[in-house]
């Protein structure tokens, strides 16, 4: 395991008129190994963009991203992706869909089945292994989900808007599971949320972006991640200091989105 560099970072995307459309400018960050950052930000300010980056499905225009002393050229095993929609192979059950990393790496029978057991013992699955994907509620599938990506045992998990699927219980039992999980596995977990409440409950460190391009606007050290993994997560989100900083957050997400709004409104 190793700190992730983002070192001056742009993307640019081409589009097929001519044009161009600069998504992200120039973002330099440093997190460390087991940290768990949130990023936050409007529509359109290159949250995901910036997480397909780090995962090696797109190659910045600028700038780049290291992993230790290894350059992200491409998708590889250091970092596992876990989705909005989980992404599952529906015509596996949980254990083959947990299991398939493994199996693709050729590894032993018998340690597949042991990883799978546990990791499923530790998402709350234990007995659920022969089930299949569509027997599940959207809540397990996205257990199954993280599963399967701590299956391959990755350095850096990235998790895009992974719970925005779910309703408000679900998501809350999911929020706690994601805490429990981090402390227990210590992984760098970088996680994109378009809520402000989740973002400050399960980030050490909260990244806010501007919008298009989008960049780095304010940057937070929380305790909330911390206390959240041994008490009750209500209980943390009634904090004082919980709620002085969603109210600090939100007005300025607002304002940056009344800012786009603007500027959409603006005649030509």
């Amino acid at each position: 395991m190793a700190d992730l560099k983002i070192e001056a970072v742009s993307m640019t995307f081409s589009l097929p008129n001519g044009s161009t459309i600069e998504a992200l400018k120039d973002i330099s960050l440093e997190i460390a190994q087991g940290e768990l950052v949130s990023v936050l930000g409007p529509s359109g300010c290159g949250k995901t963009t910036l997480l397909n980056i780090l995962a090696g499905f797109l190659a910045p225009t600028g700038g780049q991203i290291r992993l230790g002393k290894t350059e992200v050229t491409g998708p590889d095993r250091a970092r596992g992706m876990v989705f909005q929609q989980g992404a599952l192979f529906e015509w596996m059950s949980v254990a083959k869909n947990v299991g398939f990393g493994p199996r693709m790496a050729g590894r032993p029978r018998a340690e597949i089945d042991a990883r799978v057991e546990g990791l499923l013992q530790s998402v709350g699955l234990q007995g659920f292994g022969d089930k299949a994907v569509y027997e599940l509620s959207g809540g397990m599938q996205q257990r199954v989900a993280l599963a399967r990506c701590l299956a391959n045992d990755p350095d850096v998990i990235l998790m895009d808007e992974p719970l925005g699927a779910l309703d408000a219980l679900t998501r809350e039992k999911m929020q706690g599971l994601v805490l429990k999980l981090w402390k227990e596995t210590g992984k760098t977990i970088v996680l994109i949320t378009h809520s402000v409440e989740e973002a400050l409950l399960l980030g050490e460190r909260l990244i806010v972006m501007a919008p298009r391009p989008g960049r780095i606007h304010a940057e937070y050290r929380l305790p909330f991640a911390a206390r959240g993994v041994g008490e009750d997560l209500r209980m943390v989100k009634r904090l004082p200091e919980f709620g002085e900083r969603r109210d600090e957050i939100l007005s300025m997400i607002w304002e940056m989105e009344e800012e786009i709004m603007g500027k959409a409104e603006a005649p030509v």
